[in-house]
């Protein structure tokens, strides 16, 4: 057994790790006879992307993700007036659901980001006019 301390957004845990046994079970038998060759499977879908941000004016504000994740709903459109703090979409990291608000008091110029678009830290996804 050992100990570690871990420290995660500030905050310092003590976490016990054990070794395990290493037993691992038996795999199951496979049948003696080769298996007919698999048909070719479509290609999967490649996840959406955030489109490029458009052109940035003096006084406009770039909103980013701040964790890598998936957007699960848009709540605002473009023309929009909002306040500090207002919700404008919601994004799923690490099985949290996580809303991303207004740093300030503007009108969506632009959204990057649509339900079900795949983002890293640091892509943009509205881009606010003040």
């Amino acid at each position: 057994m050992q100990n570690f301390k871990v420290t995660v957004n500030g905050r310092v845990y003590e976490v016990t790790v054990e070794e395990g046994t290493g037993a691992v079970a038996p795999a199951a038998a496979a049948p003696a006879a080769p298996a007919a060759p698999a048909a070719e499977a479509a290609p999967a879908a490649a996840p959406a992307t955030p489109k490029p941000v458009g052109t940035i004016e003096a006084g406009d504000v770039v909103v980013n993700a701040p964790l890598a994740g998936v957007i699960l709903s848009v709540k605002v459109k473009p023309g929009e007036s909002v306040k500090y703090g207002q919700v404008l979409l919601t994004l799923e990291a690490l099985k949290m659901e996580n809303e991303i608000v207004a740093p300030q008091d503007g009108v969506v110029k632009e959204i990057l980001v649509d339900a079900g678009t795949s983002v890293n830290v640091g892509d943009a996804l509205v881009t606010l006019k003040a």
